[in-house]
């Protein structure tokens, strides 16, 4: 599937600047910051960086990860992602090299909140080293 049909699927017009941000975050092995895309997109504007990630995240193209570096992350969803409660995974924080890695094989359990509590999110960050780091 090319980078147009991509975006297509998920409701979002392709423009110059939306297929810049899916080519770097389909580029990237580690979830990646807006920092990130800013330094590796020298031209582009942070707060247009900034509106293209958060229509890929409206339209469950990408989700943000707070992994407790201090910025938040985006990483690209699976195609039958629909972000739902089911779908929530966990993800790995590297102590050494600051990468954050989708753990989608660990899917996080649900619970039942009490009554009134209205749910807004779901996070689970295990943190130690990568197994570059570790030297494995």
């Amino acid at each position: 599937m090319n980078r147009e049909e991509i975006l297509q699927l998920r409701g979002i017009a392709p423009t110059a600047m939306r297929l810049l941000v899916l080519d770097e975050l389909k580029k990237a092995d580690t979830a990646i910051s807006l920092a990130d895309l800013e330094t590796s997109m020298e031209r582009a504007d942070k707060v247009t960086i900034y509106r293209t990630l958060k229509t890929f995240e409206k339209h469950k193209l990408v989700h943000s990860i707070d992994d407790g570096s201090g910025s938040v992350k985006y990483a690209l969803c699976a195609a039958e992602c629909e972000c739902r409660p089911q779908d929530v995974h966990a993800h790995f924080h590297c102590n050494h090299c600051n990468g954050t890695y989708c753990l989608t094989e660990y899917h996080l359990p649900q619970i039942q909140l009490p009554e009134k509590f209205l749910l807004k999110g779901i996070s689970m960050v295990f943190n130690g080293l990568c197994d570059r780091c570790a030297g494995l």
